[in-house]
């Protein structure tokens, strides 16, 4: 790859309008362009998380969704271009099965809460599911490649559950939603 981002500051986004991959303009409150926002902030969020205290394992997962979530946002931002195959989903179910595996089955919800790994994951999540409703948003104006969702659908399970396996690693354990009695505020 040349020096493509040699110059950040170029105006030429001055107009309301970006550039997508294949050289066409957009404006930058279009679906696409909000999407790709939507998996930039997942993919920064997670950059946050792994500047934690992490397990060796789940900072290779991490590292290695982040790499995935950059090549998504390549295929979000190249019209008809794919890059994220069900190979991508596989991996995360992999994972999914693997950390859930090792973790007590739910009896309650849970609150996003315990150590601030854990905490982060939670919020990851969040943003995962944001960026998922963003890409169904898209859809229905534009094709757009079926393992796309589904990997961040994926992805934000993928995140609820790790943000449970980190609070153990913390030494905790979910932080249980309490549901209020009658007569309290």
């Amino acid at each position: 790859m040349g020096h493509r981002l040699s110059r950040i500051a170029t105006r030429t986004g001055d107009d309301g309008t970006t550039g997508l991959g294949d050289g066409s303009r957009v404006a930058k409150d279009c679906p696409r362009i909000h999407a790709l926002g939507e998996v930039d902030e997942l993919n920064s969020l997670l950059g946050v998380l792994l500047a934690e205290t992490l397990p060796d394992d789940v900072r290779s997962l991490l590292d290695h969704i982040q790499h995935d979530l950059f090549d998504l946002g390549g295929e979000v931002c190249i019209p008809g271009y794919t890059m994220v195959t069900e190979g991508h989903v596989l991996r995360l179910d992999e994972a999914l099965a693997h950390y859930n595996a090792a973790l007590p089955p739910l009896k309650e919800f849970i609150l996003p809460g315990g150590s601030r790994p854990a905490s982060l994951a939670h919020l990851a999540r969040t943003v995962a599911r944001r960026a998922e409703r963003a890409i169904v948003t898209l859809a229905h104006q534009e094709s757009i490649h079926p393992p796309v969702r589904q990997y961040l659908n994926r992805l934000s399970d993928l995140l609820f559950v790790l943000g449970r396996h980190l609070n153990r690693v913390a030494g905790g354990s979910d932080v249980l939603w309490k549901r209020a009695k009658a007569g309290e505020a």
